[in-house]
């Protein structure tokens, strides 16, 4: 078996039958040289690195004890679902009329087209009130979801980690020692 990655960052197998697979999810290896409460602090470790001419192929940010956050964003009501069922319908209906518009002549283009917008508009009204009637009251918000570690620990590969650590703990005095 070869493992092969791409540009993108992706990996496959390559089998000894010439088959060629996903890449199994592997543990990542090294020493622990720092950790940040951020992905950004951890990010930032790593450009300090970089700027130093250091092999930043050898290092890995790993977070550790993730959890999911659902973040509230804002309250559901039948006007807006149906507002936003509006907006989308008509955009819907923009499209249908130029299309139709095309092959219906010139004179009735225009017409055509603020029908189209128009039957499409209510149509997502009632389509969007409707899906606010069917839930009943639950989940009445939006939200954002994203998973988060709590902690970012940055590895390194054992023949440059003290290198890293040494590098990393000048930009945590604030300059070169």
């Amino acid at each position: 078996m070869i493992l092969m990655t791409s540009p993108l960052g992706t990996s496959q197998m390559r089998f000894r039958s010439g088959a060629v697979g996903p890449a199994l999810p592997t543990p990542p290896t090294g020493f622990a040289v720092a950790a940040y409460p951020t992905y950004a602090q951890a990010q930032e470790a790593i450009e300090h690195l970089a700027k130093n001419d250091f092999s930043i192929e050898d290092v890995t940010i790993v977070g550790t004890d993730l959890q999911m956050v659902e973040r509230v964003t804002g309250r559901l009501t039948a006007g807006k679902l149906a507002g936003a069922g509006a907006a989308s319908g008509a955009w819907f209906g923009l499209f249908v009329g130029l299309l139709m518009s095309f092959y219906g002549g010139t004179n009735a283009g225009f017409a055509l087209i603020a029908v189209s917008v128009a039957i499409g508009a209510v149509f997502g009204a009632v389509m969007g009130y409707l899906g606010y009637s069917v839930a009943k009251g639950r989940r009445d918000f939006t939200s954002s979801s994203q998973v988060v570690a709590r902690r970012y620990d940055v590895l390194c590969q054992p023949r440059t980690a003290e290198q890293a650590r040494n590098l990393l703990a000048r930009m945590e005095l604030g300059g070169r020692v």
